[in-house]
């Protein structure tokens, strides 16, 4: 029954057309930044630390910038479950196949590394613009509300696109290797990690921050290649993904790729600030 009710409001937002949806998503970002203010200190400590250099005033047109990002992101996830393929490849463009159709043919597998950054429920999409891996898949950290976790599920599959769950990517990566199977596989890695676990530390926005290898750790396994996705947004509702290698400067470091791929995150994120999660408690003061 609560799946039905999930499934019902996201497909009355889906039919709707694109401007109806960025009409209602302008209204929820007002509701979330003026009436509700939600995790309003977390984001402002996180741009504050994050760019000490900034003015009050350029900082709140971050804020501002991010929950407008964080409204749309709740609309346009909701109309991938009635989005058309036409529709998708005029909104989200890929570029850099090249590469990893090269890595896959090769006979890597590829760790494709990407960050909470626009709207990262399209990149799915890069599954209609590769040629060589059989299976584009993408870890997951299973939801609490069971059925608001099977609706992102089905929504997250619109591309065909394998999600695995983050207790079972070990072994399903392993498997798919024994098994010679074509595939890349999708880490957003720029959550926080556990402190008590974490001994891998590495300066990320200006900020001790430390990370998690697992993508990395499995790799190094499997004789796997490493790709990061720089997005873009080129318009409301318009992505442009490419991929580009990781190439660390120096392999004489723990965790050299894990490393290299945050430091491609900063990048992307420093180009236009207000497209990362930032309400979401990352650091170890917090």
């Amino acid at each position: 029954m609560k799946y039905a009710l999930y499934r019902g409001l996201f497909t009355s937002l889906a039919i709707l057309p694109f401007p109806v949806l960025y009409a209602m998503s302008n209204g929820i970002r007002f509701i979330l930044s003026k009436v509700i203010k939600y995790r309003r200190n977390v984001i402002r400590t996180n741009l504050r630390n994050s760019f000490p250099e900034k003015s009050e005033q350029e900082l709140l047109e971050i804020e501002k910038d991010f929950y407008t990002q964080f409204a749309d992101n709740i609309v346009e996830t909701a109309k991938l479950l009635h989005i058309s393929d036409r529709e998708a490849d005029r909104r989200i463009k890929v570029e850099g196949t090249d590469l990893i159709d090269r890595l896959v043919s090769e006979g890597h597998p590829v760790v494709v590394y990407l960050g909470h950054y626009a709207n990262w429920e399209y990149v799915p999409a890069i599954v209609r613009h590769v040629k060589e891996p059989q299976i584009c898949a993408q870890v997951y950290k299973q939801l609490r509300d069971t059925a608001f976790d099977r609706l992102m599920l089905k929504i997250r599959s619109r591309f065909n696109s394998v999600s695995v769950r983050q207790d079972k990517v070990f072994r399903t990566m392993f498997q798919w290797s024994r098994d010679k199977v074509p595939y890349i596989i999708g880490f957003i890695a720029d959550h926080r990690s556990n402190t008590n676990v974490s001994h891998h530390h590495t300066i990320f926005m200006g900020q001790n921050t430390p990370f998690n290898t697992g993508g990395e750790e499995i790799g190094k396994r499997i004789n796997a290649a490493y790709a990061y996705i720089d997005v873009e947004k080129t318009g409301r509702g318009h992505y442009k993904l490419t991929f580009k290698p990781i190439e660390p400067e120096s392999l004489d470091v723990d965790s050299p790729y894990t490393r290299r791929y945050m430091e491609m995150l900063e990048q992307t994120i420093r180009r236009r600030p207000g497209l990362w999660l930032w309400s979401h408690r990352r650091w170890l003061f917090q």
